[in-house]
């Protein structure tokens, strides 16, 4: 399953870019829109190291991707592209395995969604303490997983037939007149 443009957006607009390291949150040495080496892209950051915007941009991209390639099979239950999209947010930011071992999850397995949704708001600490920028976050995923996703509305067909369905009708014409 891809992860659609509002997740990606949402992760881009928590994590934010940054082109030098950082120690973030949790103390883990972080790069870009919050790749670390944990996110097994290829990078490990070291202090001082700098990447341009677009090699940020790649970097979470295969993140957000291997992410999703690592969750993916841990749901059982059918899932939307929104709900998928927060569930690799959250597990962007709290990493794959505690995503697996959470009741979000396990909720969600066990068919209750808006268990699963209130549990997306359980994981807003860092370092044992509540942090009100993954407050925001969690109430940011809990609000995709929530959005029905997008349906195509297929489009009318036109009124007037084309040249070809005009032909066969004055066929028609000609052949039952008789």
């Amino acid at each position: 399953m891809i992860v659609n443009q509002r997740a990606i957006d949402l992760i881009k607009s928590f994590e934010g870019y940054r082109n030098t390291t950082y120690t973030d949150s949790a103390g883990v040495l972080t790069i870009g829109y919050g790749t670390t080496g944990r996110a097994g892209v290829g990078i490990d950051p070291y202090p001082g190291q700098t990447i341009t915007k677009a090699e940020a941009e790649w970097y979470l991209q295969k993140a957000v991707e291997n992410f999703a390639a690592i969750i993916r099979p841990a749901i059982t239950a059918p899932v939307g592209t929104n709900e998928f999209g927060a569930f690799v947010s959250l597990a962007y930011n709290i990493g794959p395995s505690a995503f697996k071992r959470s009741s979000a999850l396990r909720h969600f397995n066990a068919g209750d969604k808006e268990c699963a949704g209130k549990s997306i708001l359980l994981w807003n600490k860092a370092g044992g303490r509540v942090l009100a920028g993954l407050v925001r976050r969690r109430r940011a995923e809990r609000v995709l997983f929530s959005t029905p996703d997008d349906v195509a509305t297929p489009t009318a067909p036109t009124s007037s037939p084309g040249w070809f369905a005009s032909l066969i009708a004055a066929i028609l014409r000609i052949f039952t007149k008789g």
